[in-house]
């Protein structure tokens, strides 16, 4: 039997909201290992003059202990 455990991050892009989650799971990849799977929980953007000015994202991410 594996035992999971939940991490939530936060992550933020100039570009996109999947970059956002590639830069939370890689920044949390440095201190945990074995990292199975991302869920984003929730998506938001900021505006600047009419325009998306940053992508955000609330993801939670699950590996395995050991």
């Amino acid at each position: 039997m594996s035992i999971l455990k939940v991490i939530e991050v936060l992550a933020n892009s100039n570009e996109s909201w999947e970059n956002a989650t590639e830069k939370a799971v890689a920044q949390a990849a440095k201190s945990v290992n074995n990292i199975k799977s991302v869920y984003i929980n929730e998506q938001s953007a900021t505006v600047k003059d009419g325009k998306i000015d940053e992508y955000r994202v609330n993801v939670k991410i699950t590996f395995e202990v050991k």
